[in-house]
């Protein structure tokens, strides 16, 4: 965790919302580069992030130059409650005026393998280079109560190593399949925000920040860009135990 750069605390969830929110109005008004490229997470965080920049920058953030992309999927359709597209189309996306060439999504709907390859090639083709690896210019990431980070679970640290853009993985109880972007695109990210409430994950967190023994084990500790700032945006239940 040695490329940490700064943490950032606030009271509420709200509080995180609102200072992301205003992070990405700054870096997409003030980028010299014709198409900025952010990676979206899935579950809750994310979806109160969502709410706040169609609440407060619908009007003010250059969407037309924005394109998004996912940094993991469940494998269901697009319709599905599950899905991570869906959480952002009916928060975001559905709210602002973006051209659709601009989206990117997981065809969770696909055969897995075949889609993982397909996102791969989309990615590769868009974004720029970065040594061998895609450049995100901001990577929006969130950590589950097991550690685990887009969907690389503790089972599958060694993606992080892994020389695929995307792969396959499975949650580790529903075995439920996943595509995910791998770690070593991850880290490669210009900016990484991690979001991350609730005193759920407190434990996690603090393992992290104190560089335990534990923390080891949870993929989350792995997020370490080799040429950009991570920032970690926690409200104080989620910063409790630090």
């Amino acid at each position: 965790m040695t490329s940490i750069t700064e943490v950032k605390i606030f009271v509420t969830p709200k509080k995180v919302y609102k200072a992301v929110a205003k992070e990405i109005l700054y870096l997409t008004q003030n980028s010299a580069q014709p198409q900025f490229h952010i990676a979206l997470s899935g579950g809750d965080t994310p979806k109160g992030l969502f709410k706040k920049l169609v609440k407060k920058y619908s009007d003010s953030i250059p969407w037309d130059r924005i394109h998004f992309w996912w940094g993991d999927e469940r494998c269901v359709a697009p319709d599905n409650e599950e899905s991570n597209y869906k959480m952002t189309y009916d928060n975001l996306l559905s709210k602002i005026s973006i051209p659709k060439e601009n989206i990117h999504r997981i065809r969770g709907e696909e055969n897995p393998e075949r889609e993982a390859v397909r996102y791969s090639n989309e990615i590769n083709n868009q974004l720029n280079q970065r040594g061998e690896n895609p450049v995100f210019d901001l990577l929006i990431l969130g950590i589950g109560d097991d550690g685990h980070t887009a969907s690389i679970f503790p089972d599958e640290i060694e993606l992080f190593e892994n020389e695929k853009i995307c792969s396959v993985t499975q949650h580790p109880i529903t075995k439920q399949n996943r595509i995910t972007i791998t770690g070593r695109v991850l880290n490669n990210a210009s900016r990484i925000f991690f979001l991350v409430t609730g005193a759920n994950k407190s434990s996690r967190i603090s393992e992290i920040m104190n560089d335990d023994e534990v923390a080891k084990l949870l993929p989350a500790y792995y997020i370490s860009p080799k040429n950009g700032e991570l920032i970690w945006f926690l409200d104080e239940a989620a910063a409790s135990k630090i």
